[in-house]
């Protein structure tokens, strides 16, 4: 019966079957049949369905609302276990964009497995900033630019940026000598539903600006925007740590060293609780060091610095 009550939930909060099935990793059609048992054993129907819509009645309104507190006190209960036993049990949902989640949070989902082979770790990788409630996660690993009061943040590093393409791609367009140049640049977007890259912030006389941009290659993958700037497709911008090798062999070159984008927090996020849980603060802790060491390792990559990099590596430092 817990459950057909998980299902109703992931089913309301997803808006669809076939979607609450794939955060719970099983078919639309099992949230379907959870779903029907649970009207049959209420009397009622808890969802008003066409071949285009769904929505709550009534009841299903009312039902929802306690079985969403009846879960959380139950997930509670479950921490609470674990904490007592030291021994984390169930599953836990991670986000994290794609370079990274491939990179850094892979590794650490399975050194994790190594110490919490009791543990079920689901990742979620995608560009697109994914909602942590809304998608079910307990924690992701993301860029951030403000404090959100509802998550609890475990800042990684500041981890610089730099504009920066090949040395054919600056041989054939010329090499950008303020931020108004980009405007007759092809530049490298990375972009998705509901992306807002259509600028780059700068530094510019002390100050933050926002350039206007364009380009006739976008991505929803980093690393696709990576390959294309190494093939001299464009000027792309790219924290300093994810391209360390390509500036040190001087496959790329910086650009605009001297209005450079504001550094990006890379934080791990997870929501705000009374008690978080010990699956939840031990996958943390493991990824804050291991991030650290990640992003501390490929900025030695750099080894002697190619003309325009000193200052960046002296931030990182």
């Amino acid at each position: 019966m817990l459950e057909n009550f998980r299902s109703f939930a992931r089913a309301v909060e997803a808006g669809s079957f076939s979607e609450a099935g794939r955060r719970m990793r099983v078919s639309a059609n099992v949230i379907s049949q959870r779903i029907q048992a649970l009207e049959n054993h209420l009397g009622c129907r808890l969802f008003n369905r066409t071949t285009r819509n769904m929505g709550l009645t009534e009841q299903g309104r009312i039902f929802y609302d306690h079985v969403i507190d009846a879960l959380h006190t139950i997930d509670m209960a479950e921490a609470n276990i674990g904490e007592l036993g030291a021994m984390p049990l169930g599953s836990i949902r991670v986000a994290a964009p794609l370079g990274l989640g491939r990179r850094l949070v892979g590794p650490t989902a399975a050194a994790y497995r190594d110490t919490h082979p009791q543990i079920d770790v689901q990742l979620r990788l995608s560009e697109r900033r994914l909602d942590i409630i809304a998608e079910s996660c307990d924690l992701a690993l993301q860029f951030v630019t403000y404090a959100d009061g509802s998550m609890i943040m475990r800042k990684i590093a500041d981890a610089e940026r730099v504009l920066c393409a090949s040395p054919a791609y600056v041989e054939r367009a010329g090499m950008p000598m303020t931020p108004a140049d980009l405007a007759r640049h092809q530049c490298l977007l990375l972009r998705f539903p509901g992306s807002r890259e259509f600028r780059w912030s700068l530094s510019q006389d002390g100050e933050e600006i926002s350039v206007p941009i364009k380009g006739s290659l976008d991505a929803d993958d980093g690393d696709v925007l990576t390959a294309w700037a190494l093939d001299g497709r464009g000027i792309v911008l790219k924290p300093v740590y994810e391209i360390a090798d390509a500036l040190a062999q001087g496959r790329l070159v910086p650009v605009l060293t001297a209005n450079p984008p504001p550094p990006a927090t890379l934080a791990v996020l997870y929501p705000t609780r009374n008690l978080v849980p010990l699956k939840v603060k031990a996958f943390a802790d493991l990824l804050v060091e291991r991030g650290r060491r990640y992003l501390a390792t490929e900025l030695a990559r750099l080894g002697p610095l190619p003309s325009g990099l000193s200052s960046l590596q002296e931030n990182e430092a």
